[in-house]
């Protein structure tokens, strides 16, 4: 609860305080832990791409108008394929990949930038 709060107030104050422009699409990048093999996941907007047994949805992706390249806030679903259960749902921002993110033991995803 306090979690999402903190996210919807983050995501709030940027977009009060400059103009923000959607993306067609985004860079995302993947972890294996066991392994630590790394993997670029672009997508455009409504694609899904798979990091073993993860699919990844992006939603939506929103920058600062003003300096595209500063920060990236991605609305992404995650979903286990292998339990048919959604890992994650909501909003990563690419300068606080900790501050919401996803909780899995094998894999870690985060944003890095909005892609046009």
């Amino acid at each position: 609860m306090i979690r999402s709060l903190a996210v919807a107030l983050i995501l709030a104050l940027p977009a009060a305080a400059q103009d923000v422009a959607r993306a067609p699409g985004a860079l995302l990048r993947g972890l294996d832990k066991v392994s630590g093999r790394t993997t670029d996941l672009p997508l455009k907007v409504g694609e899904e791409a798979r990091l073993g047994r993860l699919q990844v949805r992006l939603g939506e992706c929103r920058y600062p108008a003003g300096n595209p390249s500063s920060d990236a806030y991605a609305q992404l679903t995650i979903t286990d394929l292998s339990q048919n259960v959604t890992l994650f749902s909501g909003w990563m921002i690419a300068s606080s990949p900790a501050l919401s993110a996803l909780d899995d033991a094998r894999y870690d995803i985060w944003v890095i930038s909005c892609q046009s």
